[in-house]
């Protein structure tokens, strides 16, 4: 009995040394004091026993003692076995910062971290743009007719984007632009979503490109000419990114640029002779300035004596001799301007170089550090902008169409995807607004770019469908009076831009974080290429010690011994303390896969993508909570809330449990389940009361309805017809409906109104006759019938009004 004692006690022990990480020598002092205990109490084997077990972690665990004969041998190892990084690795590895994402990373994130990043919310001068300037421009635009009757934008709400600088929201105002905050161009870009191709226009220019690259590396040349021009669009610029050959690996840039010199007006100049082949560049058919990438060479050393000069960014103008642009692709769904760039032997003069000659061969860490922020914002941004407008949209149709003598919002098949397409766009607005936040705060969130590009465009890609599935005919039948199926059809573009998700997905989120939110693989890395064993044996010791803290924080956490300390409220607190305890298995299983698979780890992507499946969901749980904790909250609100986190948590249970099942190891799957899930899941999918809470309140006038549709386009006031105003008016007036729409059909249902009356209207005036209501109700009811059903009317044409060429139109006997 006492040996067992002991030998709990010594496990016991450990654990609690391990989820401290409190180092080797209170490790090695709980089985020495024990074993010497059973060898004073007469448990001589148990005593021996756990004196053999602190000898041993003395040995492998004191630096006097492991630098002797462990640490040479571990670095040598390491050095043969650890994955090769490439300068190009590294230069993506190292950009940007890390913040919330490394917290989560380590095991043991300090919610204070998270916290330290107030928000001060934008600024009045912000505020008022939003409401006027951003008002005006998406009151000029109708689905159809900037999809169908023009393949273009307006020209008045050109010039007016132009005049506002729309184009300027990043340039300082020294240099003519808005001087925006993150958060305040993510409201912008979320208020433009009502028409996406309005959202790109403005999004790119302000995200990676030309303006961005100038303010942060151009010369002060550079700046003074382009940054007034492009603010207020004098200068519409495109980035030459990718190509028939290079797309998702931008690496790969087959475009080159040799060095060279030519005769202009008898000077001779030396310049970059370009070849280049772009497609899919958004705005190049309009574009005034291209940014270019290509790959650099100087053959015959007219710069240094390097040949291989790297990938270089360039700015070219449009008027360039040789420059073959202004041809259009046809993206899916929407018009936006996007084309191809070409050009053979372009000469441009050696400053054309953003930046400089002395940025030549800086491309890549140019733009890799350029496009953490950008991702950020512009792509996340319009998938929220599109979920706000969706909750308005599908809530106030599913409220105003009745079926079956009922709203169809009454039905759970409709209740059930309305909630869900809300929880995403709730978790959307909280991930890209807190992270926006991050970026005002000077970060620069790599991981977490990859993160919101990948989930919230596919969460957009849900939101749609679910929002078509309640509308039913009326979204799938196109014309001016369909506000939702172009953007759906459109939305495989946010899919594919920016990173395709696929790529993001399976190589980024998890491939770039294991490394660099990582407490210590970098410095691994590092220790391993400077051929340090003193730096390698710090880093590979803090490691070992996060690995078993991991484990020992996740297994007791549980088995719901230990209370992590969490800053937030009774009703979030709970879901935090499970991020934490999760956080501790995720890193645990992350060391797990990276030891066990190697530099393998790379090829197996499905696993990689299920391991950035587990971060990413609780990113998003952790902005949720941040944001409902500094947020107003409403009625409804913490039902919605709920909702979110448990959709979250739970689908992070399942990435793990995937996890577990795919490890080539079955006997690592295994034991990683034991520790991380010792009584199993926690999480189900949410109950269907909250979804029934949820739909009810956003397909009523209700606070929470109102707070989801907050920054969007909601006033009757524009050029063109808003059907979110007019959704928002009849919900102001549909109690009282509701109320005669009862009366009405119990009254026909009792045989009181004529069998014949089958239209409302028809029903409505036999009522008024019978006097089963009064004159004013009648006149608001014909009033509001009227609306309902011109909401509900889908748009027809004539019949070879789609025909491009009347010519190869087919003649059908039945046509006259």
């Amino acid at each position: 009995m006492l040996s067992l004692l002991l030998l709990v006690l010594t496990v016991v022990g450990l654990i609690a040394v391990a989820r401290r990480e409190a180092g080797a020598l209170p490790a090695l002092a709980v089985p020495g004091v024990l074993g010497i205990v059973g060898l004073v109490l007469d448990a001589e084997f148990t005593g021996v026993l756990l004196l053999i077990i602190a000898a041993i972690i003395a040995a492998c665990g004191l630096p006097a003692l492991r630098g002797a004969w462990l640490s040479p041998r571990l670095f040598a190892m390491f050095k043969r076995m650890a994955p090769k990084v490439s300068e190009t690795e590294r230069t993506a590895l190292e950009a940007g910062s890390v913040a919330w994402d490394g917290e989560l990373f380590s095991g043991r994130p300090d919610w204070q971290q998270l916290m330290r990043f107030n928000d001060t919310g934008l600024s009045e001068e912000e505020r008022a743009f939003i409401d006027h300037q951003c008002s005006v421009a998406t009151g000029m635009c109708n689905a159809w007719d900037v999809a169908r009757e023009r393949a273009d934008l307006p020209g008045e709400l050109w010039d007016y984007l132009k005049k506002e600088r729309f184009f300027g929201m990043i340039i300082p105002k020294q240099y003519g632009g808005l001087g925006f905050s993150a958060k305040a161009q993510s409201a912008v870009l979320q208020k433009l979503a009502v028409n996406e191709t309005l959202m790109s226009t403005v999004g790119v220019p302000n995200s990676l490109g030309p303006g961005e690259l100038l303010l942060k590396y151009g010369t002060q040349e550079q700046k003074d000419h382009y940054l007034p021009r492009l603010a207020d669009g004098r200068e519409i610029p495109c980035f030459g990114l990718t190509g028939p050959r290079a797309g998702s690996d931008a690496t790969s840039i087959p475009d080159v640029g040799i060095v060279c010199k030519r005769e202009i007006d008898g000077e001779e100049v030396l310049g970059l002779c370009l070849t280049f082949n772009k497609r899919w560049i958004t705005l190049a058919p309009v574009a005034t300035v291209v940014g270019l990438a290509f790959r650099m060479f100087d053959p015959d050393h007219l710069l240094s004596d390097e040949e291989d000069r790297g990938i270089t960014c360039a700015l070219v103008p449009r008027d360039t001799k040789g420059m073959e642009i202004g041809r259009r692709h046809h993206p899916i769904g929407s018009p936006f301007m996007n084309g191809p760039i070409k050009g053979d032997n372009v000469f441009v003069p050696l400053d054309t170089i953003i930046g400089g000659h002395e940025m030549a061969g800086e491309g890549w860490r140019m733009l890799v550090e350029c496009l953490s922020v950008g991702r950020c914002i512009t792509l996340p941004s319009g998938a929220t902008g599109t979920g706000r407008y969706a909750i308005g949209w599908a809530g106030g149709f599913a409220r105003v169409r009745r079926q079956f003598n009922v709203p169809v919002a009454e039905m759970e098949g409709v209740q059930e995807p309305l909630a869900r397409l809300t929880a995403k766009a709730y978790i959307a607005q909280a991930a890209v607004y807190q992270t926006a936040n991050t970026i005002d705060h000077g970060e620069s969130p790599a991981v977490p770019s990859t993160i919101l590009k990948s989930q919230l465009t596919e969460f957009q890609r849900d939101i749609l469908a679910d929002a078509m599935d309640i509308h039913g005919g009326k979204a799938v039948t196109l014309g001016p009076r369909n506000y939702l199926g172009i953007g759906y059809s459109a939305n495989p573009v946010a899919i594919t831009v920016e990173g395709a998700n696929i790529m993001t997905r399976n190589l980024m989120v998890f491939g770039q974080g294991a490394i660099r939110c990582h407490p210590y693989v970098l410095p691994e890395l590092a220790a391993k290429d400077a051929d340090d064993a003193k730096a390698f044996d710090k880093a590979f010791y803090g490691h070992i010690g996060l690995i078993f803290g991991n484990a020992a924080r996740a297994f007791s956490l549980g088995l719901g011994i230990g209370t992590p300390q969490v800053p937030f409220d009774e009703v979030a607190a709970p879901f935090a303390k499970d991020v934490t305890r999760l956080s501790s298995a995720f890193s645990l299983c992350a060391d797990a896969a990276m030891a066990s698979l190697g530099s393998k780890l790379k090829q197996r992507e499905m696993l990689s993508a299920r391991l950035g499946d587990i971060l990413s969901n609780l990113y998003l749980v952790s902005m949720v909570l941040k944001q409902w904790h500094e947020g107003d909250k409403v009625e409804g609100e913490a039902e919605l809330m709920s909702y979110s986190c448990r959709f979250l948590l739970n689908r992070a249970e399942q990435a793990f449990i995937e996890v577990f099942d795919n490890l080539p190891s079955r006997a690592v799957g295994k034991t990683l389940k034991l520790v991380a899930m010792p009584t199993g899941r926690r999480w189900a999918r949410p109950h269907d009361d909250l979804s029934r809470a949820i739909a009810a309140k956003v397909s009523n006038d209700s606070a929470l309805r109102h707070k989801m549709l907050q920054g969007t386009w909601d006033t009757n006031d524009g050029v063109q017809d808003n059907p979110l105003a007019r959704y928002n008016a009849l919900l102001e007036t549909q109690e009282r409906a509701e109320v005669l729409y009862r009366q009405i059909n119990k009254a026909y249902a009792k045989g009181k109104l004529p069998i014949q009356a089958l239209h409302p209207e028809e029903r409505l005036e036999a009522a008024l006759a019978a006097e089963l209501i009064s004159t004013d109700d009648a006149d608001f009811m014909r009033k509001r019938e009227a609306e309902v059903l011109d909401m509900l009317t889908v748009d027809d044409f004539a019949f070879d009004a789609f025909v491009t060429d009347k010519d190869k139109a087919t003649q059908h006997d039945v046509i006259a």
